[in-house]
């Protein structure tokens, strides 16, 4: 199985990913050709070679013909804004440009900050226009890209939206992307899905995220770092975060999106035989190499070991392998592992017969904080008759280290049982659906004619404290509007 590993040590941006998987080699002529089906006019796209702190890579910036005012940064909403952009004169160059220089450059390397937020009708100067969500939209589905590449970048823009649309006290369908960044970010994300179609990727995998700390200056004030746009997109979902002392962003918001809708697991790198890395830089100097490392490869079936072994605990690891069903690059349409098919998962299980019932409530809490998709205990009964508790979580492969040293850490236990195992899994997307009562976020899943729809419980919950009523009223009357909606 073909995967890729993303190592987010300098963070991740939208240019810094298409940089990167350029850099494994994709063809860019090839690439190229398919990003002009994105039928977009106003940018070229300049591709450079350049080599930084030693090491070689690729640069990559989306430059707009029309540009605001030169002291201007570009940033996506009125507050909660983040980007720091170096200014864009206008250009007059072919629509797509690709260079290829291998000089030093140990400086000026700025993320190209990848979000713009709706400036609530002002208007900088007579080229300024804003998009809705819906405009964006009918952008990729009036595209010549691939279907696989439509409903990613959909996807990717909407998890962008919804978390602003958060940020901001605003429904969905509210939040306006300023011209100048919404290009940015529709490049940068149709880009990157289409180099993930060219290289033919199974899975994605992420490691940990690192951004910078301190505050940050865009258009409209003074933000602190993680950007209010990231930590949304980063609650609850699982993703670690690590703080460094870099006092700038080093996550941006499309870089955001871009790895939560790929990556299926999110950690140490997992078993693989690597066969090329690709380097995508960043334009800000941080003091050491700023870029974004990918590896790809295939995954290692060589003999696993279990994480320990004493006489509850044996097993080795079985490893199962297998694509999503109907999809050569699954990733595209899933995210975190939610595929429409089949996907696989890490089974981690342990028994435990010597610890509190409040220590195994709390380790519960732990897994499931730390990103487990599930945890639960089962009654057993072990040697000499002796009552257990059988603990199973199940993780995205690529997360088994975290999860499996938390069991340890926080129970008796001496060692935990692996095994891997395919599963059926219907396509998520996490919708807004907009009540009397206000927004409520839906998770829509559908597999081939099934449809589901399952209101999120903390939306609902505030809504039945809030107005006094039932929380199963509240469940009937966001369920009966989505059914409504998507025709379920």
């Amino acid at each position: 199985m073909k995967i890729l590993y993303f190592d987010c040590f300098s963070g991740i941006s939208g240019d810094m990913t298409i940089g990167a998987l350029l850099d494994l080699g994709v063809d860019r002529d090839v690439f190229l050709k398919e990003l002009s089906g994105l039928g977009l006019d106003g940018y070229h796209i300049e591709i450079n070679t350049k080599t930084v702190n030693g090491i070689k890579g690729t640069d990559v910036t989306v430059n707009l013909d029309e540009t605001e005012d030169e002291n201007t940064a570009d940033c996506l909403d009125k507050t909660g804004c983040a980007d720091s952009r170096p200014s864009r004169h206008k250009h007059h160059h072919d629509h797509i440009h690709d260079h290829s220089h291998d000089h030093d450059h140990s400086h000026d390397h700025d993320h190209s900050h990848d979000h713009d937020h709706s400036h609530d009708g002002h208007e900088h100067n007579h080229h300024s226009r804003e998009r809705g969500l819906a405009d964006i939209e009918q952008i990729f589905d009036s595209s010549n890209l691939s279907e696989k590449v439509k409903v990613f970048s959909k996807k990717v823009f909407r998890e962008i939206a919804a978390a602003e649309a958060k940020v901001h006290g605003k429904p969905i369908d509210e939040v306006h992307f300023h011209e100048v960044g919404a290009v940015d970010s529709i490049v940068d994300i149709a880009g990157t899905a289409i180099c993930l179609e060219l290289l033919g990727i199974d899975k994605v995998y992420s490691s940990a995220l690192h951004d910078g700390s301190g505050f940050i200056k865009c258009r409209h004030g003074i933000i602190p770092v993680p950007v209010p746009a990231v930590l949304e997109m980063l609650s609850g979902s699982g993703i670690p975060l690590i703080s460094e002392e870099i006092g700038t962003e080093l996550v941006t918001p499309t870089g955001m999106g871009l790895i939560k809708c790929l990556a299926s697991g999110f950690g140490s790198k997992p078993p693989m035989l690597v066969e090329r890395t690709g380097y995508g830089l960043g334009k800000r100097d941080t003091g050491r190499l700023n870029a974004l490392r990918v590896l790809l490869g295939e995954t290692y079936e060589g003999s696993g070991e279990s994480k320990g072994n004493d006489e509850n605990n044996g097993g080795g690891r079985d490893r199962s392998e297998g694509k999503v069903i109907g999809a050569a690059s699954p990733n595209l349409q899933t995210g975190q592992g939610e595929g429409s098919g089949r996907d696989e998962i890490a089974v981690l299980e342990t028994n435990i017969d010597d610890t509190t019932a409040e220590i195994l409530g709390y380790t519960m809490e732990k897994l499931l904080e730390a990103g487990a998709l599930d945890a639960f205990y089962t009654p057993v009964f072990m040697k000499k008759n002796r009552p257990a508790y059988m603990l199973t979580a199940l993780a995205a492969p690529g997360a088994e280290d975290r999860i499996a040293d938390i069991i340890l850490k926080e129970t008796s236990t001496l060692g935990i049982r692996t095994r891997y195992m395919k599963r059926y899994c219907m396509n998520r997307e996490t919708v807004s659906i907009d009540t009397i009562y206000g927004a409520v976020r839906v998770k829509i899943a559908e597999m081939g004619k099934i449809k589901k729809a399952s209101p999120e419980y903390e939306d609902c919950r505030r809504i039945a404290e809030r107005e006094g009523l039932p929380l199963t009223k509240v469940y009937a009357m966001v369920s009966a509007e989505a059914a409504k909606r998507h025709e379920l």
